[in-house]
């Protein structure tokens, strides 16, 4: 599939608000061609990972709640046969059997946001031309989970198994579902703990490890006619996601854009390939009331000014950039926020406008 968005805006996912009716029409506005749907974790603990992206294994008695805190109860006797519930089901959607998907969409309880999105842009799909959704991604679930003997689910090959599936059949589900309304979903993966690649206390987490998870992701989204994103807020190894079967890389550019550099080859492979940076421009903190449209187009030159003196040319790195926030916002105050989403617009239209 084809995408040159040329400076197109979108969010990462997260707004500060409880009420959807909020969020919407700030996301309308500044973000008209590729909306997102809002994710409100100031509605509390319900709109978090595992109640959003992991009731499959609620469901199948894989992994438990208590007090609060999520463990998998991989030593009860009846486990095998769980494990056995599951897999039929996931398999079954591998098969495209849309009664079993239902296994793995978001709970309407723990996704306000996403359900009033949808009734929304199929009222009203306004400039839309693609509809952005975005997940959990598997390292950052896997290693926030532990089972009774207290190890990090990553480090057990089944449980990391059981996330990896559950997350691509739910990005299955959710591409397909914002496929209904007849526009091409985006999907980004939120995945932060990539950064522990390549540090001394995660030796064991290795790229091949890491690329096969995410891509098992991606081949769900991609087959729901998706284009897959990832969004890092680090400075990371950017050359593993180049050699992922991906088509757009999120990162936080406002802190970390130079981190880039020197992975310009890796990247020039990937945007000739038709790969797309979604730069972070606009910084999700304070510092964003220090700013204004100039200055931040300004930072971003320079981010693609170091990218050609690397090799890439400066044509292929406009035509193939979309322009964000750095990060979500929805821990931040309202009006910080609303700022926020109208210098991502602003910076977006002056990209658009060849501003270079």
């Amino acid at each position: 599939m084809t995408f040159s968005p040329g400076g197109l805006a979108t969010g990462i996912g997260s707004l500060p608000y409880t009420d959807p009716g909020q969020a919407l029409p700030l996301i309308r506005e500044n973000m008209p061609v590729i909306p997102h749907w809002p994710q409100l974790p100031q509605r509390g603990g319900v709109e978090g990972f595992v109640y959003q992206f992991l009731q499959p294994l609620v469901h199948f008695e894989l992994l438990l709640m208590e007090n609060d805190r999520a463990v998998f109860d991989d030593e009860n006797p009846r486990w095998p046969e769980r494990l056995t519930n599951f897999y039929t089901a996931y398999l079954a959607v591998e098969e495209k059997d849309l009664t079993a998907l239902e296994y793995f969409a978001l709970p309407r309880k723990a996704a306000a946001g996403f359900y009033a999105f949808m009734e929304e842009m199929a009222r009203d799909m306004g400039e839309a031309l693609y509809l952005k959704g975005h997940l959990a991604g598997p390292l950052t679930v896997a290693f926030q989970l532990k089972n009774r003997r207290g190890r990090v689910a990553y480090y057990e090959d089944q449980l990391r198994d059981l996330v990896v599936k559950t997350l691509a059949a739910h990005a299955y589900w959710q591409a397909r579902t914002l496929a209904d309304l007849n526009r091409t979903p985006i999907i980004f993966v939120d995945e932060p703990a990539i950064s522990v690649y390549g540090q001394f206390t995660y030796i064991t987490v290795t790229r091949e490890m890491i690329k096969t998870d995410l891509n098992a992701i991606f081949h769900f989204i991609h087959q729901a006619g998706g284009l897959a994103g990832v969004h890092s807020c680090d400075a990371i190894d950017w050359s593993i996601l180049c050699e992922c079967d991906l088509d757009i890389i999120n990162l936080d550019a406002y802190n970390f854009g130079p981190s880039l550099f020197v992975y310009a080859r890796e990247l020039r492979d990937f945007m000739e390939r038709g790969g797309v940076i979604a730069w972070g421009i606009v910084p999700t903190s304070e510092k964003a009331f220090g700013e204004d449209a100039e200055s931040l187009l300004l930072r971003w030159k320079e981010l693609i000014r170091g990218l050609a003196e690397r090799g890439i040319p400066a044509e292929l790195l406009r035509r193939q950039s979309m322009i964000t926030p750095a990060c979500g916002t929805g821990l931040l105050a309202p009006e910080l926020a609303e700022h926020i989403y109208r210098l991502t617009r602003q910076v977006s239209e002056r990209v658009r406008e060849g501003a270079f």
